[in-house]
């Protein structure tokens, strides 16, 4: 993956040490950073429309001001880092917030996601789905701590033979011939001619080793437990420094009423986790 072009997603207030994490992995990589400031407008009022509706337009000023205030802001801090960057801020309706936001993340390589969004869990939800559904283009998002880097060491690979896992591992070959270790981990894999073969987690292993990969292979028993925590686990206990995973096996609205791996990976990971759909 060619990496020249890296938007972030931020909300306005967000906490700098996102900004700096997106501005580091420009330098590393050499690589212009788009910034995209969002403020959500406030949902239209229930109620007496004559006497609400001026407190409501009120409201939406105050956080246009906000939002102006605080690109400025980002503004001065870009231009002493030295990087290629470019900077706007969008207010939005929240409805259509994520297509505005996958739209724009197709004129870039990579989305990173720092943990700031999670103060805002409407952005933070429509940021991720907007951009993994409608940019076609993959995701990274940063744990609360820890850096994030496009220069990984130790790379672990959630493999479940899926298209979603074999473009996730296509989007990411780049930093994953370039680790010094991989490791392609399996929950629960079942031998199966049309999905995993004779031998699970072979195949992939064989196709990542003739780009100078060093891979491992694991195969995990959740004994019961749910996959995502079996994979965080694996990926603390090797100290891993990105996560590579397919997003969204299964519809959006199944995952969200039944749970599901791509949303316990969102809202849990303390390693970095690169994701596409």
């Amino acid at each position: 993956m060619s990496c020249k072009t890296i938007l972030s997603v931020v909300r306005v207030d967000q906490d700098e040490h996102d900004l700096l994490d997106a501005v580091e992995l420009c330098r590393e990589i050499d690589a212009h950073l788009s910034v995209v400031v969002v403020q959500l407008a406030p949902p239209p009022p229930m109620g007496d429309a004559g006497v609400i509706a001026t407190v409501w337009l009120d409201e939406r000023k105050n956080e246009e001001t906000r939002l102006d205030s605080y690109v400025a802001k980002v503004c001065d801090m870009l231009a002493e880092t030295g990087i290629s960057y470019s900077l706007e801020g969008k207010f939005t309706e929240i409805a259509s917030a994520g297509d505005q936001l996958g739209e724009r993340a197709r004129y870039s390589d990579l989305t990173v996601m720092g943990a700031g969004l999670t103060l805002d869990l409407d952005l933070k939800s429509r940021a991720i789905d907007g951009c993994l559904f409608n940019s076609a283009r993959p995701i990274l998002l940063a744990p609360s701590r820890g850096k994030i880097s496009l220069k990984p060491k130790n790379v672990m690979i959630a493999w479940d033979s899926s298209l979603e896992a074999a473009l996730a591992i296509r989007a990411a070959l780049d930093f994953i011939a370039q680790a010094e270790t991989v490791h392609i981990v399996l929950v629960d894999p079942k031998a199966d001619i049309r999905k995993n073969g004779q031998e699970p987690g072979a195949d992939v292993a064989r196709y990542l080793a003739r780009h100078s990969a060093v891979v491992n292979v694991y195969q995990l028993s959740s004994m019961g437990r749910p996959v995502a925590d079996v994979l965080q686990q694996h990926a603390m206990d090797m100290s891993a420094d990105m996560i590579v995973m397919g997003a969204y096996g299964h519809s959006r609205i199944r995952e969200r009423i039944f749970g599901g791996v791509t949303r316990s990976m969102i809202e849990g990971s303390k390693v970095p986790v690169f994701m596409v759909h």
